[in-house]
């Protein structure tokens, strides 16, 4: 634990940035699975609706902060070319 004050209180807004943070990042992380999930089993339709499901959690992550906003362009331009090549 730090000893000065200023370093004390970076320590405690960290981990409540932390809390917030994680379950975004989760939802990120899930939704694209699922996205992959329908793309190896060969579900053009339901990858392409997930895709959309996914592009929009992807953009809220990015409206509040939690990823940069080309990282968010990469995962969905990464997701939609393996879609693509899909169909």
């Amino acid at each position: 634990m730090p000893n000065i004050k200023s370093s004390i209180r970076s320590v405690k807004t960290d981990a409540e940035r932390r809390a917030h943070n994680f379950p975004v990042r989760t939802a990120i992380r899930s939704i694209s699975r699922k996205v992959l999930e329908a793309i190896d089993a060969g579900k053009a339709d339901e990858a392409k609706t997930l895709l959309t499901e996914a592009s929009s959690i992807i953009d809220k992550a990015v409206a509040k902060g939690v990823i940069h906003k080309n990282a968010a362009a990469r995962r969905k331009s990464r997701l939609a070319v393996k879609i693509q090549a899909l169909a």
